[in-house]
């Protein structure tokens, strides 16, 4: 269970995260959307005490996130290529994440395998550092990093940015299964509205840092809702991105 309380965080004027009471049920697979600069990203940080909050508190069941490491080894997140460690092939990258959760090479092989088609043959094997691999396919590193040890807590923002269309239909699979078969927590970020409600069961719809509304989508009818607020019609855009207006303005 996720629990946020009185949570403030703002940079200078800009109130970036301003939520009063939130949980997150174990299992929940929640999806967090709205307009560039609502907070996404700033909320994701701040769960992963990657920031300092001017107020409040977030807890990863009963340890605050800021007082102990604990709930760490637990938790899998990718946010952006800082994340990685660039000047390190895919597989040096994957030993190393093993080496520190406690895996050996072969089991980290063996958790390398039901990513294979998310890969697509274009990550292992390909005798180049991170840094030099398109921006796709360092999204594709950092995610499958982030789960190759099987957190119960995973963290991702944005996830399908940068993906091609098959990449991004193979990773919404992944992920429901994997929360299928270990009932992780899965928190997902994106302007993308049609992949965050094809796979995520609650969407928490941000605006100026306040969670305004928390919609209900286990029966994948968030689409009128989001309609209603995006301005967008679902029904004309079929099999089509819809993504939201990005600004300049850091999330």
């Amino acid at each position: 269970m996720i629990t946020i309380n009185n949570l403030k965080k703002a940079f200078g004027e800009k109130v970036a995260v301003n939520i009063d009471n939130y949980v997150i049920e174990p299992g929940t697979m929640l999806g967090l959307v709205g307009n560039n600069g609502a907070g996404k990203t700033t909320l994701f940080r701040l769960i992963l005490d990657l920031l300092k909050a001017d107020e409040g508190e977030v807890r990863v069941g009963d340890i605050e996130v800021t007082k102990s490491e604990e709930w760490k080894q637990h938790t899998g997140a990718f946010i952006d290529d800082s994340f990685l460690i660039d000047y390190l092939t895919p597989e040096e990258y994957f030993y190393f994440l093993g080496r520190v959760f406690g895996l050996k090479k072969e089991e980290v092989d063996e958790r390398l395998t039901p990513f294979a088609r998310f890969m697509n043959g274009e990550v292992l094997e390909q005798k180049k550092l991170i840094r030099d691999f398109s921006r796709g396919n360092k999204q594709k590193v950092g995610i499958i990093g982030a789960m190759l040890h099987r957190p119960s807590l995973l963290i991702l923002d944005e996830p399908f940015n940068f993906l091609d269309p098959s990449s991004q239909s193979v990773i919404k699979h992944v992920l429901a299964e994997y929360n299928k078969e270990t009932g992780a927590t899965i928190l997902v970020s994106s302007h993308n509205l049609n992949h965050t409600t094809d796979v995520c069961g609650r969407i928490a719809l941000l605006e100026n840092g306040v969670v305004i509304r928390d919609i209900d989508n286990s029966a994948h009818t968030a689409e009128q809702e989001l309609e209603s607020y995006f301005n967008v019609d679902f029904s004309v855009t079929e099999n089509k991105e819809i993504e939201l207006d990005q600004t300049d303005i850091p999330s």
